[in-house]
């Protein structure tokens, strides 16, 4: 297909060609930094069909800029569609909430209305008691999907507002106690079913 034919060639050389390399760009750089998330959860069958995408898109937009080097703003579609891509790539992660995190949740003040409304959730915790700088506190523990933390803040805000949490990403797990599926099937539950039990 010409696209000089189609288009004219002002309008393929000063438009067409940078929108499409940006746009290429902005698509293989998305699945580029989907590519590297998954590699730091460990989902390898995942990452490398990720992979094989990212390298594909990623010729077809450098071959274009290699038969018109003379054209600068090529360049410029070129990296603003790489800088692009970074932002679509992490809100696309973001947005299928791939993976479990650790929650721990630090409180002076008594948990235990904290602690049984995590339990009644089908929340896994586990509490310790501990010592911190001006006394005596809890530690509560608890891994959830991504996709649940909202939710679980939502929990600790409203029993216990003044708490310090922190979450963290978690590679492997071997078995605890989750909430049940809410809602209807996701990606993200095809993501895990097909890649991420596989890759354990």
């Amino acid at each position: 297909m010409n696209l000089d034919q189609i288009f004219g060639t002002t309008l393929t050389v000063w438009v067409i060609i940078p929108l499409l390399i940006f746009c290429a760009r902005i698509m293989d750089q998305s699945i580029g930094t989907l590519r590297l998330i998954v590699i730091g959860k460990g989902m390898k069958l995942l990452a490398s069909a990720l992979g094989f995408f990212e390298v594909l898109i990623w010729l077809l937009a450098i071959s274009q800029i290699l038969q018109n080097l003379t054209h600068w703003f090529y360049y410029i579609a070129y990296a603003g569609g790489f800088a692009m891509g970074n932002f679509v790539g992490m809100a696309i992660e973001q947005r299928l909430a791939l993976g479990t995190v650790i929650m721990r949740i630090i409180t002076h003040r008594d948990a235990e209305s904290l602690l049984e409304a995590l339990r009644q959730a089908d929340y896994g915790v586990t509490a310790l008691d501990a010592q911190g700088r001006s006394g005596p506190v809890k530690v509560v523990f608890t891994l959830v999907a991504r996709s649940e933390v909202p939710r679980l803040v939502s929990l600790v805000n409203e029993h216990n507002p003044r708490a310090f949490y922190s979450i963290e990403d978690v590679r492997f797990i071997s078995e605890g106690v989750f909430p049940a599926k809410r809602g209807g099937f996701k990606l993200r539950e095809l993501f895990f079913r097909k890649f991420v039990k596989k890759t354990k």
